[in-house]
């Protein structure tokens, strides 16, 4: 009997020991070994766009560093908030992230008044991608040779200057409007629903001129119907050394008209989780082949800490909301 007991003793024992076992925890993740799934990189970018061509280069290099798949989920529309709404609601781990630019931290909040909604207090910066200078592009065969003749036009005739965007509250838009803000005069805004059709319109004098991206506008370029007379950034582009500044071009002084691009995760972010994803995406963006597809781009690389990222969308913002409140611009 007392054999039985101890034998009986000993299986529970056992039983208990195994089931402890079976039922512990896994251990817990760490920051030296996140990721240990698939992380999804959300976009409010059309698969075939500059930042989606770009992201899914950086993706991939990421997926190696990480030894996991990284996958892009393409959202566009709606402004942005179709990649917001699809993403806002994740966990806050790392494994959800999204692409947005400058405007849709800076803009979104002022051009959607009745929404209230501010993209950054739902989402934390968490690494830049790059940022992109816009070009004042005119049709090949215009009279203007440089800022100093369309300031002239503008003001000789207000509102009978065109510039076309590629959408209400997009930089192009916005940046016209800090333009009209920086010269004293009052020109028309024509908003196109598609980009191509945007530098068609120029080519041809529809709209006497636009901002402009290099890979948005190259192929009209390249066909010899525009002509870049400025472009908007502190120094030249190194792909088109001959092109000056506004202000070289005899526009307003420090002209400046650019979007930056970074990723974002949903609200609470743990710091290590932030801090390893920053510094893998920068490890990235120094890679040769990351360097070489950006200068086809002409997107400058930046290696902004998240912190940056908000003030440099905060400065934005101040800009925004004096154009959106200047001409009551809204999208509601």
């Amino acid at each position: 009997m007392k054999r039985l007991k101890q034998h009986l003793i000993s299986k529970v024992t056992c039983a208990a020991a195994t089931l402890a076992a079976f039922c512990a925890p896994a251990p817990a993740q760490t920051v030296s070994n996140f990721p240990t799934k698939p992380v999804t990189i959300v976009t409010a970018f059309a698969a075939g766009s500059g930042p989606d061509a770009v992201l899914r280069q950086v993706s991939e290099k990421l997926s190696r560093l990480w030894s996991q798949p990284v996958l892009i989920s393409n959202k566009p529309g709606g402004g942005g908030f179709i990649a917001i709404e699809a993403t806002q609601r994740a966990a806050a781990d790392g494994y959800t992230l999204l692409q947005l630019d400058s405007e849709h931290l800076a803009a979104l909040p002022h051009l959607y008044k009745s929404k209230g909604y501010v993209t950054l207090n739902h989402f934390d910066p968490v690494a830049p991608l790059f940022r992109t200078p816009f070009f004042v592009a005119v049709p090949s065969d215009s009279k203007w040779q440089n800022m100093k003749d369309l300031a002239s036009a503008a003001a000789a005739a207000p509102n009978k200057v065109s510039f076309g965007s590629w959408g209400v509250g997009s930089p192009g838009h916005l940046g016209g409007e800090f333009l009209e803000l920086q010269t004293k005069t009052e020109m028309t805004h024509v908003a196109f629903r598609e980009v191509s059709q945007l530098f068609s319109s120029v080519g041809s004098g529809d709209v006497q001129w636009s901002f402009a991206s290099l890979p948005s506008s190259q192929g009209i370029y390249k066909a010899g119907k525009l002509r870049y007379i400025a472009v908007a950034a502190a120094k030249r582009v190194p792909q088109m050394p001959d092109v000056p500044t506004v202000g070289e071009a005899g526009g307003p002084a420090g002209f400046e008209v650019n979007s930056f691009v970074s990723l974002l995760s949903p609200k609470g972010l743990p710091n290590d989780v932030k801090s390893k994803i920053h510094a893998d995406v920068l490890k990235v963006l120094a890679d040769p082949d990351v360097k070489a597809r950006y200068n086809t781009f002409a997107f400058e690389t930046i290696t902004w800490k998240p912190e940056e990222i908000r003030k440099n969308a905060e400065a934005k913002g101040k800009i925004y909301e004096e154009l959106v409140k200047r001409k009551n611009i809204s999208l509601d």
